[in-house]
């Protein structure tokens, strides 16, 4: 088998980064497996994810991550706790595609890649902080659903059509800008609102039903 030119391998590195930010155990487990059975020439720096070990670790994390991201609440929890892991974990990752053989490229894939898993990750738990604020389960089971399958088919893409994925990257990295934004927006309105009512001060965009009628000086005050 070919070992992955310089194309796929800068796809790669982007896609582990991106995808690290949304389901980091099911890239470690997919990169390992897809090196375990020969279906792609793993870099150097990614063979130790072939490891039995490594796959039955990630496999068990991908199991308990599935079942905890669909359900609201724990879901945003679990995106708290792994703020500090994804985003370094996307970093090392991306870097460990070009590895010692190429240290400048590993340098740069380590500073994007942590950019780009920042940013997924961002987008995912501002979307899904956004997301459970509706009393019906359906919507965030289905933005789980949707990123379970958007990481195999990153990875796939990366390899099997580079190119194809670089412009289909930038479509999405667009995208997760726009989302983290208005999901922002969205909770900061909504964290205002709730703050509002419990120290008691109206909503603007309500009128009170009893206001005082403002008098000129002297005047009895109005209801």
């Amino acid at each position: 088998m070919n070992a992955l030119d310089m194309p796929q391998l800068l796809a790669l590195a982007a896609a582990i980064g991106w995808a690290s930010g949304v389901r980091l155990y099911l890239v470690v487990l997919l990169t390992g497996l897809a090196g375990y059975f020969g279906w792609v020439p793993l870099p150097g720096g990614l063979q130790m994810l072939a490891h039995p070990v490594v796959i039955a670790a990630s496999g068990f994390m991908v199991f308990i991550e599935f079942f905890a991201d669909k359900i609201p609440g724990l879901d945003s929890l679990w995106d708290v706790v792994h703020t500090a892991i994804r985003i370094p974990a996307g970093a090392a990752l991306a870097a460990s595609v070009f590895g010692a053989d190429h240290g400048a490229m590993a340098v740069v894939a380590a500073l994007l890649g942590g950019g780009f898993a920042a940013t997924a990750h961002a987008a995912k738990a501002t979307t899904r902080a956004a997301i459970n604020t509706s009393p019906e389960p359906f919507s965030n089971v289905g933005a789980s659903l949707v990123e379970d399958s958007m990481v195999p088919a990153g990875l796939w893409l990366a390899v099997a059509h580079p190119l194809v994925f670089l412009v289909l990257f930038v479509l999405v990295l667009v995208l997760s800008v726009w989302l983290i934004r208005k999901s922002w927006r969205f909770l900061k309105a909504l964290f205002s609102r709730v703050a509002r009512i419990f120290s008691g001060r109206p909503d603007p965009g309500v009128t009170p039903a009893f206001q005082l009628k403002k008098n000129p000086p002297g005047d009895t005050p109005n209801v």
